[in-house]
């Protein structure tokens, strides 16, 4: 059995044209095009080679259909023009990824989905009023850790291949379930903003889906970032009126924001003059951090994503098994959980549980 939409998913996965994957293969790209489109089947040994090329198991060309995502239901965002290639590769990844998300909700009770969605009816500032009072955190409460913030809200957090380093973090909804992609070669604390931003994006512009990239759309969602990870009454407390740059650098670890975020905040919130604002961004581009952030913490990981495997590993599930049920390769697999597929210890092995593990985000 041969399925063809799965060829054209491994293909775009790998940001390939049919030209590319038939000159490694040796046919035309019209006989890919063929094979794509159902028009042929491909020999056997045409196929071992397209499946060695693309780096997926055989397993995973037999496997059944898996739904297409409308590129226009997702919030891509991109530091350059992101070419057709590179987008249908990260959309490739984020298809195996729900997969995968759904292969979890059949062994696991995962956390359900539980964000609000009043839409662009409010403000980014009432948005955040409102999530805060419905997540029962505190109006000034900083937030530890982004990443289990929201997976503990049933949104599901995945990383992207490193490969697509063009692409900013991306989110969007699937059968009701919110999705956030991150890219992974960011900074710790602007991969912090990257989740509240594309929270934001869940909340503000679920049913706006041509105007998630409108750049009134990003304002929104950055400003919806900005005063979720620094609030105001927690700035006007922790920072003096008319900062430093070196007391923005030092006080910007309280909310593992970067230096730039926790400026632009102060600009926004009128405690340093746009002369000042200007001031500190040149200083800070010449202290380096414009293309880092110096003295950064750890970058945030999923805690669900650990638990799941924690829990696999502990029931005797080897990652070869994972990637088995999966039709996919263990490199591929890792690429979308963070690299956290490592193999478990010895210690780690018991026999495996005769019942559906249930997990819960704490």
């Amino acid at each position: 059995m041969f399925t063809p939409s799965r060829l054209t998913l491994a293909r775009k996965r790998r940001g390939m044209t049919l030209v590319e994957l038939g000159n490694q293969v040796g046919v035309s790209s019209q006989s890919i095009s063929n094979y794509e489109h159902d028009r042929q089947q491909p020999s056997p040994h045409t196929l071992e080679k397209i499946a060695e090329i693309l780096g997926f198991p055989l397993s995973f060309f037999a496997a059944p259909e898996i739904d297409e995502i409308d590129p226009a239901s997702v919030s891509f965002r991109a530091r350059s023009k992101l070419s057709a290639y590179i987008r249908d590769a990260a959309l490739s990844e984020s298809r195996l990824a729900v997969e995968f998300s759904h292969w979890m909700d059949d062994l696991f009770t995962l956390p359900a989905p539980d964000i609000p969605t009043p839409g662009r009816k409010m403000t980014p500032e009432l948005n955040v009023e409102y999530l805060r009072s419905a997540w029962s955190m505190g109006e000034s409460e900083s937030i530890r850790n982004m990443i289990h913030l929201v997976e503990a809200h049933g949104v599901r957090v995945f990383s992207l291949a490193p490969e697509y380093k063009e692409v900013d973090a991306f989110s969007f909804w699937r059968d009701g379930r919110p999705y956030i992609f991150l890219n992974t070669l960011k900074s710790a604390a602007r991969s912090r903003f990257d989740v509240a931003h594309e929270l934001g994006h869940l909340m503000m512009h679920c049913d706006d889906e041509a105007g998630v990239r409108t750049r009134a759309a990003e304002k929104e969602a950055d400003e919806f970032a900005s005063t979720l990870l620094m609030p105001r009454r927690s700035i006007a407390a922790r920072v003096p009126t008319s900062p430093t740059t070196d007391q923005i650098i030092r006080s910007r670890k309280h909310w593992n924001v970067s230096a730039l975020a926790l400026t632009y905040r102060l600009h926004a919130l009128g405690r340093i003059t746009e002369w000042q604002y200007r001031q500190s961004v040149i200083e800070l581009g010449r202290l380096g951090f414009r293309t880092g952030e110096p003295g950064d913490g750890s970058r945030e990981s999923s805690m669900l994503l650990q638990k799941v495997f924690s829990a696999l590993w502990a029931d005797g599930i080897r990652p070869l098994q994972i990637a088995d049920q999966l039709k996919t390769s263990i490199a591929e697999l890792n690429s979308w959980v963070f690299g956290l597929m490592a193999t478990p210890t010895p210690e780690q092995e018991i026999h495996p549980a005769n019942r559906p593990a249930q997990l819960r985000l704490v």
